[in-house]
């Protein structure tokens, strides 16, 4: 082996297999037009981006078939797609989203150069970031992408972002002690049956092969406003239990709809979400620590799978039910040690029998759930690429043996949610959308009601 080569992390290693070769793919839309071809290359030639190792390595394999770093040298003009004609007369919101969904299922990124593209519809203000998932986890990814942003109100700094992640610092006690022991003997046990039992099939359920189906892709738009007045509403709820009792009403209003008497009440519908399991430096922090070639082989992906349940509920009457429900199923998440376990276990099955078999098992899990989740908190403030500033930002990934996939990236007081689905098994993604957007505004009138109520009752 090379001197100059860098060992890939197991879960770099399971991204990279066919069963679970995974892009994420970002887009940003500018107010204005875009700048010339060569100021955006200008750009991207001098971002943090690209003077990051890894942004600046191809993908290599030994002759035992192991995955290796190997630095190399970049040539933008190679990484860079441009098409300057408008390419239909939808609205730009349209043909973003078209282009994104057949990005997801029908254009790897080729392997004789570093796993990262850029696509500008300049037509349509958009810039598209196409980098693989062996790179990186989500949130340090999006690090790489706003390095190339600034701030509008100061256009001299880079974007922040919070720092964290990596888990909760807990209370010890023997209270919480017994909880840990007992919810992680539970949820890892209905980690393992999942490789052998299914969710019941509903019309959001996919089917053998679904992940390389046509895809079609829509926006649910929530303002962060009326997720924080929910949010309030139920006693020490967070944004991601708001955002799960969304999406079990808005399944639930879907399924009323398109399939009326199909689902019995109570009814699981199982998501899979990745947990970041490694303490996520400060964006500005991470910058230094690159150009000062800092970012060594712990740079990657360093994540356990958990599984999130949402129940099918039957003209549920009271919407901040949803959410309080969503909450309690967190909060049990919370005191358990499911992702670590499934973090060790996938290092273990790669260490031991290889990433092929590993991805093969973690296909298996995958395809006996419903959905896949991801939620990313993106800038507070607006920001700019070139002087221009952004109108939105938003993210999806290729496809998966799921029939949908959402994504959740907030940005300027808005939190877009991308909803990548089968077109033959949901060819109505808008309609699913509107049900998710419908659901917020109901819970957020339910909650304006309890909080007027509360006042009145202190005041009486």
């Amino acid at each position: 082996m090379a001197e100059s080569n860098v060992p890939m992390t197991p879960a770099g290693r399971l991204f990279l297999q066919d069963e679970m070769n995974q892009v994420i793919n970002s887009v940003i839309i500018t107010e204005h037009p875009l700048p010339s071809i060569e100021m955006i290359k200008t750009e991207i030639k001098n971002s943090i981006m690209v003077k990051h190792p890894r942004f600046r390595s191809l993908m290599v394999k030994d002759s035992g078939g192991r995955e290796y770093w190997r630095k190399t040298e970049i040539d933008i003009d190679r990484h860079l797609v441009v098409r300057h004609r408008r390419l239909s007369d939808e609205t730009d919101e349209d043909v973003v989203n078209g282009y994104l969904a057949d990005l997801s299922y029908s254009s790897p990124l080729a392997t004789d150069k570093p796993l990262w593209e850029i696509h500008v519809l300049v037509a349509h203000k958009a810039v598209f970031f196409r980098l693989h998932h062996a790179l990186g986890d989500g949130v340090s990814l999006m690090s790489m992408l706003l390095s190339c942003c600034r701030k509008v109100e100061d256009p001299t700094k880079p974007p922040s972002l919070p720092g964290g992640g990596g888990g909760t610092v807990r209370k010890w006690g023997m209270r919480t002690l017994v909880n840990l022991v007992f919810f992680t003997l539970v949820y890892v046990f209905e980690l393992v049956i999942r490789f052998w039992l299914p969710d019941k099939t509903t019309v959001l359920t996919g089917g053998a092969g679904v992940e390389h189906w046509p895809r079609l892709l829509a926006t649910a738009r929530f303002r962060l406003d009326d997720m924080k007045k929910v949010r309030q509403a139920v006693s020490g709820a967070t944004i991601n239990d708001v955002l799960f009792g969304v999406i079990s009403r808005g399944f639930s209003r879907y399924l009323d709809i398109r399939s009326p008497k199909g689902v019995v009440d109570g009814t699981q519908i199982t998501g899979v979400a990745m947990m970041n399991l490694r303490q996520q430096p400060e964006f500005q922090d991470l910058v230094k620590q690159i150009e000062k070639g800092e970012v060594g082989i712990e740079w990657g992906n360093k994540f356990g799978m958990i599984m999130l349940p949402v129940y099918y509920q039957n003209h549920e009457p009271y919407p901040l039910n949803s959410v309080k429900k969503a909450k309690e199923m967190i909060d049990r998440k919370k005191l358990s040690l499911e992702g670590l376990f499934s973090h060790k276990l996938l290092h273990l099955i790669t260490a031991l029998f290889g990433a092929k078999f590993a991805s093969i098992l973690n296909y298996r899990l995958v395809c006996n759930t419903t959905f896949t989740i991801s939620n990313i908190v993106g800038p507070k403030e607006r920001i700019s690429i070139c002087g221009n500033p952004l109108k939105y930002m938003r993210v999806t990934s290729s496809s998966l043996p799921h029939a949908i996939t959402m994504h959740m990236l907030s940005y300027a007081g808005y939190a877009d949610m991308q909803i990548l689905v089968a077109k033959e098994v949901i060819p109505d993604p808008k309609f699913l959308a509107l049900c998710f957007e419908n659901a917020l505004l109901e819970m957020k009138e339910a909650a304006e009601s309890y909080v007027m109520g509360t006042l009145y009752n202190k005041s009486a």
